[in-house]
């Protein structure tokens, strides 16, 4: 795999003492939210891995090299250009790798190279799954795909609220992927810490998410795991303000025929509009609590193994 990643040497020099590393998406940066916000968030939360003892790896594809941990510079790029980037899930990193070109990379690709990399903890924002009519659609994220696939455990606050959660949840057991509330019994709905929805399990310490992660790999059960950790109390936007603000936008997106990689930015960006930025700011604190959360589960994991 030599000739396709291209991992910084603090990265590499941490795999290589089995010291603790956190990947992180680069999609978020380009296409979550805008400048500067975008760029101050990127560094905000590999500032919070590094102080909870992890190294970070943010994740992207540049000039057709898979990059595993980004400089500054590279980030602010990403941050600055966002509207030009290229967005890339699993299925593109082929094309990108072969053409020499630059993308920022999704859950799905993000998980693929942290694999690839030895990197087994990723912190993110919310996962993709099944899209709300996928009935008819069939509209389902790749990252649900890939959760089957790649040996790693993936913080998220949930589910984005956009898509049909219980469905996410059912496709999840289908594909044999643990969902596992962290320090809760229900599964978060990204700016809601509650959705009506149960977990399958539950871990409350660090120590216990790590033990769970080295029993399902040693026992040669391949694919991630998803630790859906809630949104901070202080910082959440209760499901019934929130819901029929994403049923409207939603609404919006289908009257406008906003279809594939396009729906997710444009109904955040309504949502970030209709609650006055107050969506905007729960994202950015629940990608920062995850940060924090997987960082200390990796250490935990590197003490286990």
């Amino acid at each position: 795999m030599t000739q396709f990643l291209n991992i910084a040497p603090e990265v590499v020099a941490a795999i290589q003492e089995r010291r603790p590393v956190v990947a992180l998406e680069s999609t978020i940066i380009a296409h979550g939210m805008a400048f500067p916000q975008n760029a101050e968030t990127a560094f905000a939360v590999e500032s919070i891995i590094r102080e909870e003892g992890a190294v970070p790896a943010t994740i992207a594809v540049r000039a057709g090299k898979l990059k595993v941990g980004l400089s500054q510079t590279e980030i602010e790029t990403l941050a600055r250009n966002g509207a030009s980037i290229t967005k890339l899930s699993t299925r593109d990193l082929p094309h990108a790798v072969a053409m020499g070109r630059d993308g920022a990379t999704t859950v799905a690709s993000t998980m693929r190279i942290a694999a690839l990399a030895g990197i087994r903890i990723f912190a993110t924002g919310g996962i993709g799954g099944v899209h709300r009519g996928a009935a008819t659609s069939f509209d389902i994220s790749a990252d649900l795909g890939e959760m089957a696939l790649s040996n790693v455990a993936v913080v998220t606050a949930g589910a984005k609220a956009i898509l049909d959660l219980g469905l996410t949840i059912e496709r999840l057991e289908t594909l044999g992927v643990p969902v596992v509330g962290y320090g809760t019994d229900e599964f978060p709905a990204f700016y809601s810490r509650s959705s009506g929805l149960k977990c399958p399990m539950r871990v409350d310490r660090p120590e216990e998410m790590a033990a769970l992660m080295q029993a399902k790999w040693e026992m040669g059960l391949r694919g991630g795991i998803v630790v859906a950790n809630p949104i901070p109390a202080d910082f959440e936007i209760p499901a019934s303000e929130i819901t029929p603000l994403i049923e409207k936008a939603v609404e919006e997106a289908q009257a406008e025929k906003i279809e594939g990689k396009d729906v997710t930015p444009f109904l955040l960006a309504r949502l970030a509009r209709a609650t006055a930025g107050r969506s905007l700011a729960a994202n950015i604190e629940l990608v920062k609590n995850n940060a924090s959360v997987a960082a200390r589960i990796a250490r935990a994991y590197w003490e286990t193994v």
